[in-house]
């Protein structure tokens, strides 16, 4: 349970990321996606700590899920801010 559901997670923190930040403007998108990621970090802190650890992947599912809280984070300022984002 642990390795796959870290790579489940790795991948969807990289989709993630690179969706979100070629559509910035969005911000349903962005909310959409910030939700999802709150999902996304209670699921890899349970796994994280309710699972059987891999000693090659602790550190890094560890990094993955504080990257994955600093992501949401970024996606509910982008969701709720109230001035939008222009590109000259």
């Amino acid at each position: 349970m642990f390795t796959w559901s870290f790579w489940i997670l790795a991948i969807w923190f990289v989709v993630n990321a690179v969706w979100m930040w070629f559509d910035l403007d969005n911000q349903s998108l962005q909310k959409t996606f910030a939700y999802i990621n709150v999902v996304a970090v209670i699921w890899g802190f349970w796994a994280f700590y309710g699972a059987t650890p891999v000693d090659a992947l602790n550190v890094w599912f560890q990094v993955l899920n504080w990257a994955n809280v600093i992501l949401a984070a970024l996606q509910f300022y982008f969701g709720y801010r109230s001035s939008s984002h222009r590109t000259a």
